[in-house]
């Protein structure tokens, strides 16, 4: 499979990229069944195609990055359903493949859209607008990123201008009891960074543009996982959950940050599911600690009850948060859980009218 040729970390230069919504909220519009402690993870062995499915709603929608169903995806939750090491490995790989194929199949949809155009013009036989498409493709190569709802020019490879950033969830996903939102496992960082290592080399065995540590509770945590992803070889993004100005665990942001400041392999620090509007503060926070691009993809604002498996309150989330983030140094911007593809389409507007 194609990869793109620009890396991300020179993409987040030229400006913000759009990042996806919730996986499981998108499959469970498309009639998923999620109930198991897996989560989306089961749909890897039990219906791949789903969570390509999800993966093109998103792009379509004007993501630029996808972020792989691997979230709850660890050795020890396959080996509760009967997985062997091998299986689980290849599940683990599998998620990447499902972005990557999402992607391949947007890129050859804009090649189609513009053939079309260099197509009609060809027919119309105006030399003029036959330059202009081209001298519009290449204008779009060379800016690196000027459009985010413009999927295929970056770099030229057959995957375009999406790219894939394979999930590595905090441990508490892996219990499935609510755990991700506290921290505080009773682990110490050597216990953890053993727990994280082997996922995350199988993610990276699989070729994603980055690793998306994403929903850590816990600095502890944090550390762990840069440990764990140290001699992979692929940049990582580190995203806490947090209340307020602290992680879940009740670490001042400013020290959670701070682990990612002096570390090159992390290429942006943020935030993600978390209420939208505790976000704003933690963008400056990011930005000012670490001096690195920041992530921020927060909830819709509705609450998850653990007890109930279900959602509760009303969506917060509003696109026009963008423009504050992105002057505070956002340069990955999307959706976490309950931010379907019709919120990612509005944000990439915003992001695309800027």
């Amino acid at each position: 499979m194609s990869v793109p040729r620009t890396p991300l970390a020179a993409a987040l230069e030229h400006g913000p990229l759009v990042l996806d919504g919730g996986l499981s909220n998108q499959l469970e519009a498309q009639g998923c069944d999620l109930s198991d402690e897996l989560w989306s993870a089961r749909l890897l062995a039990d219906d791949p195609g789903q969570i390509e499915a999800a993966h093109i709603a998103y792009a379509r929608a004007g993501a630029r990055v996808l972020i792989t169903s691997s979230y709850q995806a660890t050795y020890e939750g396959f080996a509760h359903r009967g997985l062997g090491h091998e299986e689980a490995t290849a599940l683990l790989r599998r998620s990447v493949e499902l972005a990557r194929m999402a992607a391949e199949r947007m890129a050859a949809e804009r090649a189609g859209v513009e053939g079309a155009e260099a197509g009609r013009a060809e027919a119309r036989g105006s030399a003029v607008e036959r330059m202009a498409v081209g001298r519009a493709a290449v204008e779009r190569a060379e800016a690196g990123q000027t459009d985010p709802g413009d999927v295929g020019h970056v770099g030229g490879g057959a995957a375009g201008s999406v790219w894939v950033a394979a999930s590595v969830g905090p441990y508490g996903a892996m219990l499935a009891d609510g755990s991700e939102y506290r921290g505080r496992y009773g682990l110490s960082v050597a216990e953890l960074t053993r727990f994280h290592r082997p996922r995350i080399e199988a993610l990276a065995a699989a070729g994603p543009d980055a690793l998306a540590l994403e929903t850590v509770p816990d600095a502890d945590e944090a550390a762990a996982m840069l440990s764990a992803v140290e001699g992979c070889g692929v940049p990582v993004w580190l995203s806490y959950s947090i209340a307020g100005e602290t992680t879940r665990a009740g670490q001042p942001l400013r020290d959670a940050f701070a682990l990612a400041a002096g570390v090159d392999q992390v290429i942006a620090v943020g935030v993600n599911c978390c209420e939208p509007g505790d976000a704003d503060r933690a963008v400056e926070i990011a930005a000012g600690i670490t001096g690195k691009p920041v992530v921020v993809y927060p909830n819709s604002g509705e609450e998850w009850d653990a007890a109930a498996r279900s959602w509760r309150g009303r969506s917060t989330f509003d696109p026009g948060r963008v423009r504050a983030w992105r002057d505070a140094g956002a340069r990955l911007i999307g959706g976490c859980c309950r931010v379907g593809p019709e919120r990612i389409a509005e944000l990439a507007a915003v992001v695309r009218s800027h």
